[in-house]
C-alpha cells in the first residue's frame, strides 16, 4: 500500500512531459506557458508543505492520504477535458492540490503503520515514487499513446485510472490504527526561533535538485522534437528518470564516506552542471547517454539533499527544517522553470532552457562550501 501511495502521487506528475509535445501542438503553446504548466506542482508543493502538515492533524494521516489521492486522481482525469491552457493550468492545479495533501501525509502514516519499521517503511515508499517517475515515460509513447490514437486527453484520462484504483485498495484494505488526527506545529510557532539562513542554505542546494529534475523533464521532450529526434523521447526521458536509481543506490553503499562532506554535493553539482552541457549540445543517441549521465548525478543530489534536515538540525526542529526547505526548493524549481521556458522564448531553441537549468545547479557547488556540518551532532540512522 505503501508504494503504491508513492506511485499515486508521481504518476499524475510525470505522465505529462511524454505527451508535452501533443499538447503544445494542439494548444499552442508557447515555451513560456509550458514552463508554466511544468511549475505549477512545484508551486503547489511548495505553499502546502505546513498546510498539508496542519491537514494531517485535523484529519489524521491515512485520511489525508485518501482525499489527496482522490483530489490527484480527479484532477488528472479533468485535464483531458481541456480545451484552452487556461483550463489546462487549473485542473493541473488541481491534481497537484492533491499530491501537495498526501505528500506530508506519507511520513506520519509509515510511523502508524511501521512504527518498528520506518527506515524501511520509507524506503517501499519512496521506491513507489521512483516507479512513478519510471513508467509514465517508458510506456505512455511506446504503447498507450499508439494504441489510443496519439489522444493525449485520453491517455491522461487512462493514468489517472491506477491514482484512482490505489484510492480504492487504501480506502478498503489500509490498516485500521488507533491513531487518530494529532495535534502538530500551529503557524504562529512554526517559524519562531528559525533558523533561516540554514533555510536558505538547504533551500538553495535542493532546489538546485528540483530545478534540474523537472526541468529536464519539461524540456527534453521538445528538445528531441526540435532537434528531429522525436523518435527518441521515450528512450531520453526514461534514460534519465531509470538511472536516478543507482545513484541513489550509491548514496546507500557509500554513505560512511559522505555523510557531513561537501564533497559529494560538490562533485554531484558538477555533475549535474557538465550533463547539462552535455545534453544541450548533443544530438541523437548521444542524448540519451548524456540523460542517463545527468540522470545518476540527480540521484545522487536527491538522496544527498534529502539527508540535510536530519543532519543540521536538533531532532525536535528536523519536520520544521524539512518544509522549510521543501517550501523554498519547490518555489525555486518552479521559477527556474518559468525561467527557462522564458528563455527558450527569448533565444528561438529549447536548449537554452537546459542553460538555465545549469544556472540553477549552482548553488550545490558554491553554497555547500558555506555550511557547517559540525553545527549538529545527529547522524541518520
Amino acid at each position: 500500500m505503501l508504494w503504491f501511495a508513492g506511485l499515486a502521487i508521481r504518476v499524475p506528475i510525470l505522465v505529462v512531459p511524454p505527451i508535452l509535445p501533443f499538447i503544445r501542438a494542439d494548444l499552442n503553446m508557447s515555451g513560456t506557458e509550458i514552463g508554466v504548466l511544468s511549475g505549477i506542482p512545484m508551486i503547489l508543493l511548495a505553499l502546502a508543505a505546513v498546510p498539508g502538515s496542519a491537514m494531517v492533524s485535523k484529519l489524521g494521516a491515512l485520511r489525508a492520504v485518501l482525499v489527496g489521492i482522490l483530489i490527484a486522481a480527479i484532477g488528472g482525469a479533468l485535464r483531458g477535458l481541456a480545451f484552452t491552457t487556461a483550463v489546462l493550468f487549473v485542473t493541473t492545479a488541481i491534481a497537484s492540490a492533491g499530491i501537495a495533501i498526501t505528500q506530508p501525509a506519507m511520513p506520519a502514516i509509515v510511523k502508524e503503520w511501521l512504527p518498528s519499521r520506518i527506515g524501511f517503511g520509507t524506503a517501499v515508499y519512496s521506491n513507489g515514487l521512483v516507479a512513478g517517475c519510471i513508467f509514465p515515460v517508458a510506456i505512455t509513447l511506446s504503447l498507450i499513446m499508439p494504441s489510443i490514437g496519439n489522444n493525449w486527453r485520453l491517455d491522461l484520462v487512462l493514468w489517472s485510472l491506477p491514482v484512482f484504483a490505489t484510492f480504492l485498495y487504501l480506502l478498503i484494505g489500509a490498516p485500521k490504527t488507533v491513531a487518530g488526527p494529532e495535534s502538530t506545529l500551529q503557524l504562529t510557532g512554526f517559524f519562531s526561533k528559525f533558523d533561516f539562513s540554514l533555510i536558505w542554505k538547504i533551500g538553495l542546494i535542493f532546489g538546485a535538485n528540483n530545478c534540474v529534475f523537472f526541468g529536464t523533464n519539461a524540456f527534453l521532450p521538445p528538445y528531441l522534437v526540435q532537434t528531429g529526434h522525436a523518435d527518441l523521447v521515450t528512450a531520453a526521458l526514461t534514460a534519465y528518470n531509470i538511472t536516478q536509481l543507482p545513484g541513489s543506490f550509491l548514496v546507500v553503499a557509500l554513505a560512511h564516506w559522505m555523510e557531513r562532506r561537501h564533497w559529494p554535493y560538490v562533485c554531484a553539482g558538477f555533475g549535474l552542471v557538465l550533463g547539462i552541457a552535455w545534453l544541450a549540445s548533443s544530438s541523437g543517441t548521444w542524448t540519451i547517454a548524456a540523460a542517463m549521465t545527468l540522470g545518476l548525478f540527480s540521484g545522487v543530489t536527491l538522496a544527498t539533499g534529502l539527508m540535510l534536515p536530519p543532519l543540521l538540525s536538533r531532532p525536535g526542529d528536523v519536520a520544521r527544517t524539512a518544509a522549510g526547505m521543501f517550501t523554498l526548493s519547490y518555489t525555486l524549481a518552479m521559477l527556474g522553470s518559468v525561467m527557462g521556458g522564458a528563455a527558450w522564448d527569448l533565444f528561438g531553441h529549447p536548449r537554452f532552457a537546459f542553460w538555465v537549468l545549469a544556472v540553477c545547479a549552482l548553488p550545490l557547488i558554491v553554497i555547500t562550501p558555506a555550511i557547517s556540518f559540525r553545527q549538529a551532532s545527529f547522524s541518520i540512522n
